[in-house]
């Protein structure tokens, strides 16, 4: 006769580690654990056959998890309705509206940005398009930190004039 407590004991944070590699969601891997160990404990008279109880564990623990998110998938499935299909539909064109206005904010940026000068357009893309510090930008660009921070404010300015400028003249 299998001690169930000294064997849920020994393997538990073993079986959670394991299950951890299949799902992030702690409760569902205790769910999974606890279901493993109630149907060994009522299959406890057929438990002769198992050669390694430990190996029988795991895969139980890995079945049981699978079965779990193949449920919840069902769950999900089944739960689509007109109202839920109308929602969809909604965030779908709503996103594609997003999309839409990001191309032409997109566009319009690179037609200002066009306007800038060629050391204005270098220190733009460096900061904010390569994402660099202002330290490597005084070495790209071989001038000091205090020239950087200037010409970086001079042409966020003259950016914000031109889109000033394109907005009234919309």
């Amino acid at each position: 006769m299998i001690d169930f407590s000294t064997l849920y004991d020994k393997h538990i944070d073993n079986l959670f580690a394991f299950g951890t590699k299949f799902t992030t969601d702690r409760e569902t891997i205790k769910d999974c654990i606890q279901d493993v160990f109630v149907k060994l404990y009522s299959k406890r008279d057929n438990l002769e056959s198992v050669e390694n109880i430990e190996r029988y564990l795991y895969v139980s623990l890995r079945n049981r998890i699978n079965d779990e998110y193949r449920h919840n998938f069902r769950i999900c499935d089944n739960e689509i309705t007109d109202k839920n299909t109308k929602t969809i539909v909604e965030e779908l064109e709503y996103q594609s509206e997003m999309a839409e206005n990001e191309k032409e904010l997109t566009k319009l940026v690179e037609n200002l940005f066009v306007k800038l000068s060629p050391r204005q357009q270098e220190i733009i893309r460096l900061h904010y398009v390569e994402q660099r510090k202002y330290e490597e930008i005084c070495e790209i660009m071989g001038i000091n930190y205090q020239s950087v921070r200037n010409l970086m404010h001079r042409s966020i300015n003259r950016l914000r004039n031109f889109a000033t400028q394109t907005k009234t003249a919309i």
